[in-house]
């Protein structure tokens, strides 16, 4: 009896401590911020701990992480579904721009498996200029339900203060906590103004990571397994110079 409660309180003690591993992790895209008509771009999907530059094989993405959906948007609002294959530590998709404008990629999946009592919901973007700016340039082209976006996500310096809007429900998202992870694992929590917009400087050149995550309190059933909320998070990288 005191072997079985022993090994009850042992696995307890494992899934409290294991969870909140689970929930850091996070998908996001990395392409390069400009493109070029005719010419294939290539984009990469990462699950792992951005901050700890600890990235998950592909072969090693809990349940059906690897089954995510990734649609290209075009500046005149094409959307076009990608197919991606997996490499050693990511997967891999191309699409070749036609039109001058901001292209938005974006990525989504709701995991399978219900961990707890909670339904796992992620989501990412990022957006290529090719030409100019002239259109597509708005965060509303991203139609996930959460999601972070920069319009100047192309010309992010050093030393110069990027402005990044929040999204949720197609509606702005006022006073929500918004993560900024710098290329040496420095983060930093910010809570958006009434724009739903936060405002940071990088003082470090190389790639940020914008995480903007969400838990919403609704009970429900998914594939066969009851939870109680639904945790959401959305990512964008910005490349600063």
């Amino acid at each position: 009896m005191k072997s079985n409660t022993l090994k009850t309180i042992t696995f307890l003690f494992l899934a409290l401590f294991a969870a909140p591993q689970l929930f850091a992790h996070a998908l996001w895209i990395e392409t390069k911020t400009t493109g070029t008509k005719g010419k294939a771009q290539e984009i990469s999907v990462y699950f792992g701990e951005f901050s700890d530059n600890d990235i998950t094989k592909a072969d090693k993405w809990f349940s059906d992480l690897k089954d995510f959906t990734l649609v290209v948007i075009s500046p005149s609002k094409k959307e076009t579904k990608l197919t991606s294959k997996a490499l050693d530590n990511k997967y891999q998709a191309f699409f070749t721009p036609d039109e001058d404008g901001v292209y938005t990629i974006v990525m989504h999946h709701t995991v399978k498996d219900v961990y707890g009592t909670m339904k796992l919901d992620y989501n990412s973007s990022a957006t290529v200029v090719v030409g100019n700016k002239t259109a597509g340039n708005v965060a509303a082209a991203n139609n996930n339900v959460i999601s972070v976006f920069s319009e100047n996500a192309d010309t992010a310096k050093k030393n110069t203060a990027i402005t990044v809007s929040a999204l949720y429900n197609g509606d702005i998202a006022k006073s929500q906590k918004i993560k900024v992870i710098a290329p040496n694992g420095w983060e930093k929590e910010l809570w958006t103004n009434d724009k739903g917009e936060i405002t940071f400087t990088p003082i470090w050149s190389g790639n940020y990571m914008v995480e903007f995550a969400y838990t919403e309190k609704s009970a429900g059933e998914h594939h066969g397994k009851k939870y109680d909320e639904i945790w959401k998070m959305a990512t964008y990288q910005i490349v600063v110079k």
